[in-house]
């Protein structure tokens, strides 16, 4: 499996950003990782190589960029007024450093966005505010609200970005395009947050698969069987 690092400036946060690649050709896949992930811990955690037959096929190209929740979400030592600037930054990275680049390898010109747990959360967010970029999105245990992270401030770009709340306004014809999946369990802590995604996808009448797995935890056990079973929904021609 061809496996290549990349590490550039970025210009919108102003620092160097790191990122691994894994495969010669296929249909691009952005997939982030967890709370304050690095970009090798997919495949450190074996997520990577859960989808090693898609990627030694040609059939996927997947790109893992770091995160930037220790200077967002995370980073309790700054005002929630910068932690949410920091965040709309990493969004614009992800879009322009990236996105805009690899959705141009593809027929349709669009990517598939995927995480696990709070890389569920970036995979949902980016896809539905950028959906003319996002062909399919499977989020893996996420969580789609970034309220308890900003102590109480409000500002639009807090609202903007949750999905759960900016979700039910939009009417995007693209979105209507994108095949959505929310992957869960019934003992996931995030099982009730995906519940809540599926009735706001539900009510806008957004065709998408609520997949319930069985007695798993919130772990990369079953996220390392849903990647592929996920990946198997993309169209390879």
């Amino acid at each position: 499996m061809k496996e290549e690092y990349f590490k550039w400036y970025s210009n919108y946060l102003q620092r160097d950003v790191e990122m691994l690649v894994f495969g010669h050709a296929g249909y691009p896949v952005v997939v982030f990782p967890t709370s304050q992930g690095s970009f090798h811990e997919n495949r450190d955690m074996g997520l990577i190589g859960s989808a090693q037959w898609y990627i030694d096929q040609g059939l996927v190209q997947i790109f893992c960029p770091e995160s930037n929740d220790k200077n967002s979400f995370y980073n309790k030592n700054v005002h929630p007024h910068q932690r949410i600037e920091q965040h709309v930054a990493y969004d614009k990275m992800i879009c322009h450093d990236l996105v805009e680049r690899i959705r141009l390898n593809t027929r349709v010109g669009k990517v598939a966005m995927a995480g696990c747990s709070f890389g569920g959360y970036h995979a949902a967010n980016f896809a539905f505010r950028h959906p003319g970029y996002v062909s399919h999105m499977f989020s893996m245990s996420g969580a789609f609200s970034i309220r308890n992270f900003m102590d109480g401030y409000v500002h639009d770009d807090i609202y903007y970005n949750s999905p759960l709340e900016f979700l039910g306004a939009l009417n995007d014809q693209e979105l209507w395009k994108m095949d959505i999946v929310l992957g869960t369990s019934n003992w996931d802590i995030c099982y009730d947050a995906n519940f809540k995604l599926h009735e706001v996808l539900e009510d806008k009448g957004l065709p998408h698969w609520l997949d319930v797995r069985q007695n798993r935890e919130h772990d990369w056990g079953v996220w390392k069987e849903m990647f592929p079973h996920y990946l198997s929904r993309i169209k390879f021609d």
